[in-house]
């Protein structure tokens, strides 16, 4: 964001952010004359793992600017050049009546099967002792080169934390949260990289004695929706419960679709021989194997979703119901009234399918409620 005689950066480090300051100069040129340019001034401080929103410049090099975290909805600050302080803006009415004080964000690495150490943002109670037997919610996306910043997590993980549960966001790659290598390392043929990269979380989630395969559940959608079909089908013992929200699991058929052309740059298409056979090789659809002790799963998702076709859900369901060997649940939720996801969803609506993931995973997982 360019100011008077400043340029503002935002970079995104991982998944958090860091706001760095330049300031206009003129250098010196041989032979003679200048040029001008910018000087490093370094970094704002900002409130640990957090992420910067919108920079607007106010006149005289001053700035606003949005940060969010998991544990606090965004605030405004504004950012005084001449003096280099920070202050934050106190608004009238309060941000959010769900507080975490009692709560903390860890930022740990797991090492996935190639070597590369891939993030994980771990939210829990403080003085959470680390015993194995805590239910413990794994998310991730890992697509299109979408970076999963630190944002408010409000009602879910003060729910989940009230129960003695821990809530982990992974960055894996096909984000950008290291910039467009991390993205192009996840993509195409090189989409198993994401599914190995979650599945090192877990384990580390495993092995570090935050849980346990049976109090461990994992969520996604869309993209995610896909990781978790990849994940249960790869590694199905390795969690309890899944929720996977409007997911594409035939890796095969989804560049048919109306929307499938959208696909192709993130996916590849079956046209290709060298990415039909790394679609082919991970596609969860045509990785269910009949006999399996699969988790319990539920799919929700929408009637009238364009963007990816409830046709996926329904038939990935169908198939894991005929193949599993468990006695776990595995169940189909279906709206008339939704598209893809929540999104553009009435209130009401949110809180059925809330109601019905929440109940779902506490039943799964053996919580009762406090």
């Amino acid at each position: 964001m360019p100011a008077w005689g400043r340029l503002y950066v935002i970079d995104i480090m991982g998944g958090p952010s860091r706001l760095r300051v330049f300031e206009q100069v003129v250098f010196d040129r041989i032979p003679g004359g200048s040029i001008p340019g910018f000087s490093s001034r370094g970094e704002i401080p900002l409130p640990p793992i957090s992420a910067v929103g919108q920079v607007v410049s106010i006149g005289g090099g001053d700035v606003l600017f949005y940060v969010s975290s998991f544990l606090e909805p965004p605030i405004l600050y504004r950012f005084d050049a001449s003096t280099g302080s920070t202050t934050r803006i106190v608004t009238a009415a309060p941000l959010s009546s769900i507080k975490f004080d009692d709560a903390e964000v860890v930022r740990e690495f797991a090492t996935s099967k190639d070597g590369t150490r891939v993030p994980l943002n771990i939210i829990r109670l403080k003085g959470t002792k680390l015993d194995g037997t805590h239910s413990t919610v794994l998310t991730g996306y890992g697509g299109y080169g979408i970076s999963r910043k630190p944002f408010f997590q409000g009602r879910f993980a003060r729910l989940w934390l009230d129960q003695g549960g821990i809530f982990v966001e992974a960055n894996l790659r096909g984000g950008a949260e290291y910039g467009e290598e991390w993205h192009a390392a996840g993509n195409l043929t090189h989409k198993q990289n994401v599914f190995d990269d979650f599945l090192a979380c877990a384990q580390y989630l495993i092995d570090q004695n935050y849980t346990s395969p049976a109090h461990l559940a994992i969520m996604g959608g869309s993209n995610g929706g896909l990781l978790m079909g990849a994940a249960l089908t790869q590694r199905p013992d390795l969690f309890r419960a899944v929720v996977s929200y409007v997911g594409i699991y035939d890796m095969l058929r989804v560049e048919l679709d109306p929307n499938g052309a959208f696909n192709v740059t993130e996916f590849g298409t079956v046209k290709d021989p060298d990415q039909f056979k790394a679609l082919y090789a991970y596609s969860p659809y045509h990785h269910v194997k009949a006999g399996t002790a699969y988790p319990a799963i539920l799919m929700p998702t929408g009637e009238n979703d364009h963007r990816v076709n409830p046709m996926q859900s329904r038939k990935m369901i169908a198939l894991l119901q005929a193949s599993t060997s468990s006695h776990h649940p595995i169940l189909l939720r279906t709206s008339s009234s939704t598209g893809h996801g929540l999104i553009g969803a009435s209130l009401d609506e949110q809180i059925e399918q809330d109601t019905d993931v929440f109940s779902f995973l506490f039943d799964q997982l053996g919580i009762q409620d406090k």
